[in-house]
């Protein structure tokens, strides 16, 4: 089953609560790929990423029962979850290398550098907002291309529209995203 965006996340939120692991698996198809680039800013490797990302959809399932949603995307709380559980992790490793004689792991920063994590964060949050408000296909353009990793014409195909539609608004929402980036620095 694709993602259809016009099908608010609020409702299979509530079918995954109640237990429904196709409704949990659409979230996760749609949502897995923004909350590991989140993790992997945040935690700086792909093997620590990988397990931010899991722990993010694991914590999302267990918590799903009683979560109300504060806007249409499921994505800024994942984000939040995400950001916590990458500190988590951050602080869980740092007091490992600091009990433990053994060498720290090469893969690892030397040190944290916790105002960049946060200027991280915070960036990220600026971007997702920026997506929420855009429209519902420039949503959906970029929720396939950047996010999902579809083609242009797959996209195009996906959405019902033209190739060019695709390339064009997607040409546009990244020279947005590049601004808000850009006021961040």
């Amino acid at each position: 089953m694709a993602y259809d965006d016009t099908r608010n996340d609020a409702a299979l939120v509530a079918q995954a609560a109640s237990g429904s692991d196709l409704a949990f698996r659409t979230l996760y198809r749609a949502y897995v790929r923004p909350v590991y680039w989140l993790a992997h800013g945040l935690v700086g490797n792909a093997a620590d990423a990988e397990d931010v990302t899991q722990e993010t959809f694991l914590v999302a399932w267990r918590k799903l029962p009683g979560l109300e949603l504060e806007s249409e995307s499921l994505l800024p709380w994942l984000a939040t979850v995400c950001r916590f559980q990458a500190a988590n992790r951050i602080r869980r490793q740092k007091r490992d290398r600091e009990h433990t004689a053994a060498a720290a792991d090469d893969t690892l920063p030397a040190t944290v550098d916790v105002e960049q994590q946060v200027i991280d964060g915070e960036l990220a949050e600026r971007i997702m907002r920026e997506v929420e408000g855009l429209s519902p296909l420039d949503r959906d353009i970029f929720r396939l291309c950047a996010a999902q990793g579809y083609a242009y014409q797959a996209a195009a195909e996906e959405l019902g529209v033209a190739h060019g539609v695709v390339r064009n608004r997607l040409s546009r929402i990244r020279t947005r995203l590049r601004t808000v980036v850009k006021e961040s620095t």
